[in-house]
């Protein structure tokens, strides 16, 4: 069976934490709608919900493309998840969406992104097989993971999905 994920040539051995840095924005001068990957609070009516973000900052609402899944861990933090990418690991669920370049910022903002600032999560680019209402589009996408050595002691969400984590968990909690 083929991975449904294939990290960019340009980001080469994400399990080997060999992270190669993105420019704070290298999509700033482009006109051009480009991808991103969410998988935990960006998801739609999770906290952060992406569309609303955008709503929030006066940028166009962003484009759901289809569902697709990365390889590797998901971890709870808590509040939020965090990915681990792990071509051996399983799968994780999420959503696709074409976004403007303006929300790019945003979403750094929302995930404590910053020039020159080392911090939890970090703007990679990963290359996904979106499942959209036409079929199957290989796109190159935008995505927040965390390096392995920041889940050390974190609860690992082992069907890979935080939408259904979360409920499952809020479900879990006897009412008072």
């Amino acid at each position: 069976m083929a991975p449904s994920c294939a990290w960019s040539a340009a980001y080469p051995s994400f399990a080997a934490d060999a992270w190669l840095p993105l420019s704070p924005n290298p999509y700033s001068d482009s006109n051009d709608m480009i991808y991103a990957f969410v998988y935990g609070t960006l998801r739609q009516g999770e906290a952060n919900d992406i569309v609303l973000a955008a709503a929030r900052h006066g940028i166009a609402a962003p484009t759901l493309m289809g569902t697709a899944s990365a390889r590797g861990a998901l971890y709870d933090f808590g509040a939020y998840p965090a990915l681990v990418p792990d071509l051996d690991g399983g799968q994780v669920r999420g959503d696709v969406y074409r976004i403007e370049p303006a929300l790019v910022p945003v979403l750094d903002e929302i995930e404590e992104v910053y020039p020159g600032r080392d911090g939890l999560f970090l703007r990679r680019q990963i290359v996904l097989e979106v499942h959209t209402e036409t079929g199957v589009e290989t796109l190159a996408c935008l995505f927040y993971p965390v390096a392995a050595a920041s889940v050390a002691g974190r609860p690992r969400i082992p069907d890979g999905d935080w939408v259904a984590h979360r409920r499952q968990r809020l479900a879990s909690v006897p009412s008072a």
